[in-house]
Formats: C-alpha cells, structure tokens, sequence
C-alpha cells in the first residue's frame, strides 16, 4: 500500500466530496485547515474556514501539495501569503 493512496473504505462519510477520481484519505483532517493553503475555501460569517468544496487532500498530487505548503510556510522556504480572514 502506498501512505500517499490510502482509503478509508469503512468511513460512514466517504465521499466526503464530489470527486471522480478519488485517491486519498490520509489527510481526512487537512494540515492545512488553520494556515493559508491554495485550495479552494470561504471563510463562514462566523470566522471560520469552510473547506468543504476543497478536493486538493484526496487527489493524486494532494500529499505532495500539502507536504510542499508545509515545508514552505512552517519552515519558511518562500514567501508565506496572508490569510483572507
């Protein structure tokens, strides 16, 4: 089994989202969800990050995506962008 391809095939949400392709689970919970990420969000009235439309964490590339955000905004390889809220 690859880490970067593992499915929760018993989880009473799956799919969480509206994806053809589905590809992985690992990240049920986003790393990114409390820093700024390129996937796709709102922000509710209530101050909080609405991920739900987001499929980056369970697409083919997403681990290499997230891992790729995380060295760069907790490690500070780049410029880290702002948060919208």
């Amino acid at each position: 089994m690859n880490y970067k391809h593992f499915i929760n095939s018993k989880c009473e949400f799956l799919p969480c989202h509206k994806l053809d392709d589905w590809k992985s689970c690992l990240f049920c919970y986003c790393p990114l969800f409390l820093l700024s990420c390129p996937g796709d969000f709102s922000v509710l009235p209530t101050g909080f990050k609405d991920c739900s439309r987001c499929v980056i964490p369970h697409t083919e590339d997403g681990w290499d995506v997230i891992q790729e955000e995380l060295q760069r905004q907790l490690y500070h390889q780049g410029s880290q962008p702002k948060l919208p809220y």
